[in-house]
């Protein structure tokens, strides 16, 4: 819900712009060939023991939340691992399409913007945060929640250009909330870059513009 420049989230968050990503649309810039510079050798898969180590480390703190300082830094040292088996140009990857379940991110609200604030979460209390990337360039941002005993949605559809053979941007149109059966949109254009740093078959991993991680969850 991202989320989140060279990026929460997936996917920053301002007062002033819509609550799951912020900022003006710039112009696109031609993709650049570029290695990743933290690559293993070409072909080689990442240990699967990384990629259950990164998500019991996440598991049960409300997508980072909860976690004590020390349980910040070694998500974020396993992530570096598992960054040294980043597949060439991940951006023109397959796999990163598809249903995302966001897992944790190293800043609360670059996800879910004022939602997840200490306040946000007293009163909205989050169901669910997903991403959808659909091919060729659409990406769907959900934060699902409950309100006074209502269920509630905030929803953001944007488009995804690539930047280089890494980042990518995602140009939002205007953040649509449902509470109940009542629903309406607000805010206006909003922004995030994010760096795909590692993904494979069941994880993707992320890193916006303001050095915030994000850990992706693959629902299908």
């Amino acid at each position: 819900m991202a989320a989140s420049a060279p990026p929460s989230s997936c996917v920053r968050i301002s007062s002033s712009t819509p609550p799951l990503t912020a900022l003006h649309r710039p112009r696109r810039r031609r993709v650049h060939s570029v290695r990743c510079s933290l690559a293993a050798a070409p072909g080689v898969r990442a240990p699967a023991e990384l990629v259950d180590s990164i998500l019991s480390k996440v598991k049960g703190t409300d997508r980072g939340v909860l976690l004590p300082k020390e349980g910040h830094e070694e998500v974020a040292d396993v992530a570096l691992q598992l960054a040294k088996y980043c597949i060439e140009e991940p951006v023109k990857s397959p796999l990163i399409f598809g249903e995302w379940e966001v897992v944790y991110c190293s800043v609360p609200t670059s996800p879910g913007g004022i939602y997840r604030t200490p306040l946000g979460r007293l009163v909205f209390k989050t169901n669910d945060m997903v991403q959808v990337v659909e091919a060729p360039d659409i990406v769907r941002n959900k934060l699902s929640f409950s309100v006074f005993g209502l269920d509630g949605a905030v929803s953001l559809k944007g488009k995804l250009n690539v930047l280089d053979s890494k980042w990518i941007q995602v140009i939002f149109e205007p953040a649509e909330l449902k509470v109940g059966s009542l629903g309406f949109q607000y805010g206006g254009e909003s922004e995030v870059k994010l760096e795909i740093t590692y993904v494979d078959e069941k994880i993707r991993l992320g890193k916006g513009s303001r050095g915030s991680l994000f850990v992706f969850l693959r629902q299908y």
